[in-house]
């Protein structure tokens, strides 16, 4: 099996991610509600989490890093946790559901929303960015990279454009946090990521960053391990977004995977998977019928490539890369509708190829080769 699905999930881990994993699933209590050994194991693994996330980052203060369930999770708390009645918010075409949904349900609550759009390449326009916003802009928010087309968003010459307005800046690091330069999110007042993708870390972990002075409503109250007798959930960091005992077997996993990135380097990680990306496109950019999708010229990139073939439907494709030659990729509208209207494919999707640093050349070439046999089968 050749394993092409990365932007979904990392199927390949470190060894070390599964090790600890069970470790963990052995040997860990619950962080901040016993003084025993199991229990303080647990909040120290915590603890160590948020230091290698903030230091990914570039924060200062780890206590400003808040455990959630993955990106989806951290999104819908900053988006509700900043915005009200009477607010302005903006976004872009380019946008996962776990952006857009959360907007809409704010906009069904009185705020008003702006959907900036995008060239037939998927990129931005930062002049209409600029232009949508009002007196009473809240926050931007928009992914570092998208799903769909690999691009990414200058998010420092976003920030240049909020200029000393009070507009927050709200990053969805789902496809990005691990892949490409983290430090380019020092730009933004909150940062939403997941663990289970580039980070290489299990499913079910993610959080959230939330730069100082910045505060948020907590989506979710209950239980904190403090102040039990208060009716009110603690409105320090990082208590005030974690409510309920946290996923500490997977923050344990996520630990470890960035202790991995930090041995191998970030650098060195996105350039592996950026060659095997520019191999793959270099492989089949000239098979006839191909189309593929996003700035290719543009950097830095995620390593995702969308294309379709003419003449055979992307869920047909998918299933034949699968079915004939075990190789995984994803097909349909990848929870990216407005990104696929704006490109064209909105009824047909496309097939989506994402690497990860465990790839090989050897499995790009088998990939390459895939496509040209079908395209084969499929002209001559």
């Amino acid at each position: 099996m050749i394993y092409l699905d990365n932007a979904a999930t990392t199927l390949k881990k470190p060894e070390c991610v599964k090790n600890a994993v069970i470790n963990a699933l052995c040997n860990l209590g619950n962080p901040s509600r016993g003084a025993y050994e199991p229990s303080l194991a647990a909040a120290r693994i915590v603890y160590s989490a948020r230091e290698r996330l903030a230091e990914l980052i570039g924060a200062e203060n780890p206590s400003r890093i808040a455990f959630g369930s993955n990106a989806t999770d951290a999104l819908n708390t900053a988006i509700q946790g900043i915005l009200t009645a009477g607010d302005h918010v903006i976004t872009t075409v380019c946008e996962h559901n776990s952006v857009l949904r959360p907007l809409y349900v704010m906009e069904e609550r009185g705020v008003s929303l702006t959907i900036v759009g995008a060239d037939k390449k998927g990129r931005i326009s930062y002049d209409e960015l600029k232009g949508s916003i009002r007196e009473n802009t809240r926050a931007i928010v928009l992914g570092q990279a998208s799903n769909l087309t690999g691009n990414t968003v200058d998010l420092k010459r976003v920030r240049e454009l909020i200029g000393g307005r009070k507009i927050l800046l709200v990053a969805d690091a789902a496809q990005s946090f691990g892949s490409i330069s983290p430090k380019d999110l020092t730009a933004a007042d909150i940062v939403c990521f997941t663990g289970h993708k580039a980070l290489m870390g299990p499913m079910g972990t993610g959080g959230i960053y939330v730069r100082e002075g910045v505060n948020i409503r907590p989506l979710k109250t209950g239980g904190s391990g403090i102040h039990s007798f208060s009716k009110a959930h603690p409105q320090d960091m990082p208590e005030a977004l974690e409510a309920g005992t946290l996923n500490c077997h997977g923050i344990a996993g996520l630990l470890v995977a960035l202790d991995f990135i930090r041995e191998v380097g970030e650098e060195e990680i996105y350039n592996k998977e950026k060659l095997l990306a520019e191999a793959f496109l270099q492989g089949i950019y000239d098979i006839k019928g191909i189309k593929i999708y996003g700035d290719l010229s543009a950097s830095p990139r995620v390593p995702v490539v969308t294309l379709n073939m003419e003449g055979i439907s992307s869920s047909v494709l998918c299933d034949m890369l699968w079915t004939d030659y075990k190789i995984c990729t994803r097909a349909g509208a990848h929870c990216a509708p407005l990104m696929h209207k704006t490109l064209g494919t909105e009824k047909s999707g496309a097939v989506r190829f994402s690497f990860s640093y465990f790839n090989t050349a050897d499995e790009v070439k088998a990939a390459v080769l895939a496509l040209k046999e079908i395209g084969k089968s499929i002209y001559d």
